[in-house]
């Protein structure tokens, strides 16, 4: 991701430069994380995909540019970046894409969604705030924030419709656990090592509404080179929009 200040937001793109993308100069910032996500859905032209806490949109415009003609909303309680995401669609043209103002854990869904994508605050609630009080919000999760999240996405998904969550390792079993009591199955777990020989730091934990199959420990992928720089399946995935896996 690159990018340049301007006034309040941070303007640079996604994707090797294929998605213009702005968020706010300060503050949190987008990751990896989203653009994983993005990769890890597996939606085809023409489907829904429901994402919680969309925040500037990082995620679903990812995914937009790589798979034309998915339609996506986004649910987001912060109203300044429901505004920047949707100023982040209209500049990249993904007129399929929407983003609302509000509370996922409230939000009932009219139709059914084919996937549900989120990036939770998973930061331990119990540990020392920092003085950023709109970048804690976006890291850092009350209790049980997790499983009212899966919960309310499982709600809004079709039968064998997919759930993806990334989080950091040590939640994986909480994300497992609330998508267990969702009714969310056929686990896929994909972990995201920093570099070869270091323990992952981050997961994708995918499952299907409805789904009996046993649980997939799949491949996943290193990310970064001893010097830094991206693998190149990395880099396949993160710059030049892949799908992972």
């Amino acid at each position: 991701m690159s990018a340049r200040a301007r006034g309040g937001e941070a303007w640079g793109t996604l994707l090797g430069g294929r998605v213009r993308y702005a968020q706010t100069a300060g503050g949190h910032r987008s990751g990896l994380e989203p653009v994983l996500l993005a990769a890890a859905t597996p939606a085809c032209p023409g489907e829904r995909v429901l994402e919680a806490g969309s925040g500037a949109g990082a995620a679903l415009l990812c995914l937009a540019a790589r798979v034309p003609g998915v339609a996506g909303l986004g649910i987001e309680r912060d109203a300044a970046l429901v505004a920047l995401a949707r100023g982040n669609a209209a500049a990249n043209g993904f007129a399929t894409l929407g983003f609302e103002a509000g509370d996922i854990a409230c939000f009932r869904a009219t139709s059914p969604y084919d996937h549900a994508i989120a990036n939770p605050p998973w930061h331990d609630a119990r540990g020392t705030s920092g003085p950023d009080t709109a970048r804690e919000a976006a890291r850092r999760g009350r209790p049980g924030l997790i499983g009212a999240w899966v919960g309310a996405m499982a709600g809004a998904l079709r039968p064998r419709g997919t759930l993806s969550v990334v989080v950091a390792a040590g939640v994986v079993p909480e994300a497992m656990a609330a998508m267990a009591a969702a009714g969310i199955g056929s686990i896929r777990l994909v972990p995201f090592w920093p570099r070869r020989g270091v323990a992952a730091k981050l997961a994708i934990v995918q499952g299907v509404r409805g789904g009996r199959a046993a649980m997939v420990l799949a491949p996943g992928l290193v990310l970064h080179e001893a010097d830094g720089r991206f693998t190149a399946a990395a880099a396949a995935v993160l710059r030049e929009g892949a799908a992972l896996g």
